[in-house]
């Protein structure tokens, strides 16, 4: 059962054609051509899917398109670019804390939750925070450190979307 469904991501609306119970991940790769979520394992338990429904993290694998509804999506391409990165990928980037990559759109996403709801996060609500994210290469370290040096006072607002009514 195909339907049109208007979508607000990364700061603008579109409109795409899908049945209401699919993945909110399949459209965004498939049919908006949007990398920054993977897919990871399919079943919302690696991370590598998460995007931002308003301020909270969500693994988007899991996700049905019809449950969004209005709320914002924000993925890691609508939080900064290469020239103007978002503060959280700024620190990702002077921290080195990638190897293969594949779980940073997971760990930034969640940071950038975390810093959101709490701009000033302990150690133990750091690894809280990223602890349902996996990285199998190790930079766990680093990982840590980029997120409390992001931390910092930063502008981590949403882009918005027009009025839908």
């Amino acid at each position: 059962m195909t339907a049109s469904t208007i979508l607000c991501v990364n700061g603008r609306d579109v409109t795409v054609q899908a049945d209401p119970r699919t993945p909110l991940l399949y459209v965004l790769r498939n049919d908006l051509g949007l990398n920054g979520p993977k897919y990871g394992c399919g079943l919302g338990e690696c991370g590598a899917c998460a995007v931002l429904i308003g301020d909270r993290a969500a693994r988007s694998c899991t996700v049905p398109i019809g449950a969004v509804k209005t709320r914002p999506i924000t993925t890691l391409e609508g939080l900064g670019t290469e020239r103007d990165p978002h503060p959280v990928q700024a620190a990702f980037i002077a921290h080195q804390a990638a190897q293969c990559g594949y779980c940073l759109n997971g760990m930034i996403i969640a940071t950038v939750a975390l810093l959101r709801a709490n701009p000033r996060p302990a150690e133990a609500e750091i690894r809280q925070a990223l602890r349902h994210h996996l990285c199998r290469c190790g930079t766990h370290i680093e990982i840590l450190a980029a997120v409390r040096a992001a931390a910092a006072p930063a502008d981590t607002g949403d882009r918005t979307c027009g009025d839908r009514t």
